[in-house]
């Protein structure tokens, strides 16, 4: 159920100012999509949706937050070490900290119990055998996958206002501090997608509980602070902008990587969308735009871009950061036009570069995943041909520390509690 709560409390409109706030170019942009997800006509139903949901949150989290930002001696107030230990309460690892973590969370009235209680209660639908089978193909893509992630997800995200001005609102990818950012971001992504990720001990499980809570409290903090714009952004991290995200790592995943030559079969796909629906619904994101199909997603992604606002300063700033920090920018730049044309390196403010090593790329591309992930052999080799350039990458970006995502953010205790 969504609760439009941020606009009912301070007499917004019904869509925030940046909702179809371009349309010619948001219509020129969404087009190819529009094409590959074969969509009839304009689904304004699904539009409002969207520019409703700009302004509705994750409840669920939201509960947390407020709960860890109630004042110390608030006997309600959920502590950094609280949360951390519940985390980590089925993991046998740490079997000292089990029993203190279990004990809040069979407490279905404080708001860890119910956190957690919800987050463990996994739905019916979920087969972790396909989700494993999803991991599988993903890592068989290695350095393509890595490239289409950051070019056609994350930097094509940038060509519109909203997330981006967030990002560099956080300070989260600019300057010194875009490659670590996307170490990050890489790690999160490699614990998901590793064996036994996503079980309840299982590494991808818990860093996916941790970025929501990490969300939520973002959330917060820029609700609250000042320094964001909620009439004209919504909110800062909102149900909209997070399916429209979880689409950019399952749909357009697949559909970047085919665009570079990987043969993506049936089985694959249905594989890889249901990882990413279980990764959706931990995170929080709305049940009826988990789906199931590319097509599906595709054809809500359309509709997305289709309201979006125009590009702004923060994506010039946050494109530059991740490019300069590539080892090879040349390479990046001509996938950025491969993917996203001219107009969007223009907009972006980066140089237009030919898409030079495209065509190896589809060459080998076709040959690994046509010929040999064919046999049962060969497809356990790319995966480890896959981890291996992933481990590769994320020790590069986080240029020899301990790989990590980001750490929950401080919240400063109110001096009243917030309901």
């Amino acid at each position: 159920m969504v609760v439009m709560v941020a606009r009912e409390q301070v007499g917004q409109p019904r869509y925030p100012g940046r909702f179809r706030n371009a349309p010619e170019r948001s219509r020129r942009i969404a087009r190819p999509l529009g094409v590959v997800a074969r969509v009839r006509g304009v689904d304004e139903e699904l539009l409002d949706r969207i520019g409703t949901r700009m302004f509705a949150r994750d409840e669920l989290g939201a509960d947390l937050a407020a709960a860890m930002s109630r004042p110390r001696t608030d006997p309600e107030r959920v502590t950094m070490a609280a949360f951390h230990r519940a985390l980590a309460g089925s993991d046998p690892e740490t079997t000292a900290a089990r029993s203190e973590a279990e004990l809040p969370r069979r407490r279905p009235d404080t708001a860890l119990g119910r956190f957690f209680a919800a987050v463990e209660d996994t739905p019916d639908w979920v087969d972790l055998d396909e989700v494993e089978r999803g991991g599988r193909a993903l890592r068989r893509m290695g350095r393509t996958l890595d490239d289409v992630l950051l070019t056609l997800s994350l930097i094509g995200g940038y060509r519109f206002g909203g997330p981006a001005d967030l990002l560099v609102a956080t300070g989260g990818l600019t300057g010194s501090t875009a490659t670590r950012r996307l170490g990050e971001t890489t790690e999160w992504a490699r614990a998901v997608i590793s064996p036994g990720g996503m079980r309840r001990d299982g590494e991808g499980w818990r860093l996916t509980v941790h970025v929501r809570a990490m969300h939520a409290l973002v959330n917060r903090r820029f609700e609250t602070n000042g320094r964001w714009n909620v009439g004209h952004w919504g909110l800062p991290v909102n149900q909209s902008d997070q399916a429209a995200t979880l689409g950019l790592f399952s749909s357009t995943g697949l559909l970047g990587a085919r665009a570079l030559g990987w043969v993506v079969t049936p089985a694959e796909s249905r594989a890889v969308m249901h990882l990413w629906r279980y990764v959706g619904w931990l995170m929080g994101v709305d049940d009826d735009w988990l789906f199931t199909t590319e097509r599906e997603q595709n054809h809500f992604l359309h509709h997305v871009l289709l309201v979006q606002d125009d590009v702004t300063p923060a994506g010039p700033a946050l494109a530059g950061a991740l490019v300069a920090g590539q080892r090879h920018p040349r390479h990046v730049l001509g996938l950025l036009r491969w993917f996203l044309g001219r107009e969007a390196l223009t907009d972006l403010g980066l140089p237009t570069a030919l898409p030079w090593t495209v065509p190896p790329t589809v060459l080998r591309n076709l040959v690994l995943s046509g010929l040999v992930a064919r046999t049962r052999a060969g497809r356990r080799a790319l995966e480890r041909r896959g981890d291996a350039w992933t481990r590769e990458e994320i020790g590069r970006r986080f240029a020899g520390a301990r790989p990590a995502v980001a750490p929950l953010p401080e919240q400063a205790p109110t001096s009243v509690a917030r309901e």
